[in-house]
């Protein structure tokens, strides 16, 4: 399906949609220049933020292919085991409950192959944003802090860090660098803002420059924010 109706008229770039069972891509009509591979949050599916692309209103002569997996769907026990897309099980939100690493590991392999598969394609990994909400927000900042080449960037949205206290050993010093953007919201009630500062400050602790930004929300994005995350993304994926 191609693109060019609607909310998408003032976008910029035409581009062509298609689904699999493994993700939606948006494929713009050039060649892509730079790719974002953006991770739904808990619940949703790779659909839930194409609608953003059009409100980025990115220059024209951007090409940014955009890959939007689907989590695989599993028991969730906060959620009484409902069997539901998550990137991870979420035993529960108190200070020290257990983390299910397994399932933060095995997205975050599953994440790096999509960079992996971006870079054959053509892309420079400097030219790779990963991106991701809530759930995904925390394997974007797992997976790209530990990926072995340099990327363009980590978006962060409404979450938090996992595994903070296996970090030291784990990250690569290629992309000690890597810019990160992190936007909460200052009435979250699902991830409430205090989580996300922590670890931002875990993270300005072990030496990364964390572009933190908060905006009056719930567990959401919001207009302004989308408008400042246009600005930076641009500026990450120009080639």
């Amino acid at each position: 399906m191609t693109v060019d109706e609607g909310p998408w008229q003032n976008c910029g770039m035409k581009y062509t949609i298609s689904e699999t069972e493994a993700a939606v891509t948006l494929q713009p009509a050039s060649a892509a220049v730079a790719s974002v591979v953006w991770l739904h949050g808990l619940g949703a599916d790779g659909s839930d933020f194409v609608p953003i692309i059009p409100e980025l209103h990115l220059p024209e002569q951007l090409a940014v292919r955009f890959i939007f997996p689907h989590a695989a769907v599993r028991p969730v026990t906060i959620n009484n085991g409902h069997r539901m897309r998550a990137w991870y099980d979420i035993m529960g939100f108190a200070p020290g409950n257990k983390e299910d690493e397994e399932g933060i590991r095995d997205s975050g392999r599953i994440v790096a192959g999509y960079v992996d598969r971006e870079r054959e394609a053509g892309i420079a990994s400097a030219h790779i944003v990963i991106a991701g909400f809530s759930q995904g927000g925390a394997i974007a900042l797992h997976a790209g802090l530990r990926y072995g080449t340099q990327l363009g960037g980590i978006l962060a949205l409404s979450t938090y860090l996992p595994l903070k206290g296996k970090l030291a050993g784990e990250t690569t010093a290629v992309n000690a660098n890597i810019p990160i953007l992190m936007c909460h919201g200052t009435q979250d009630p699902v991830v409430p803002l205090d989580r996300g500062v922590k670890s931002r400050d875990v993270l300005t602790a072990a030496g990364y420059a964390v572009d933190f930004r908060e905006y009056p929300m719930q567990h959401e994005v919001s207009m302004p924010e989308i408008q400042y995350i246009a600005g930076w993304l641009a500026a990450r994926c120009e080639p």
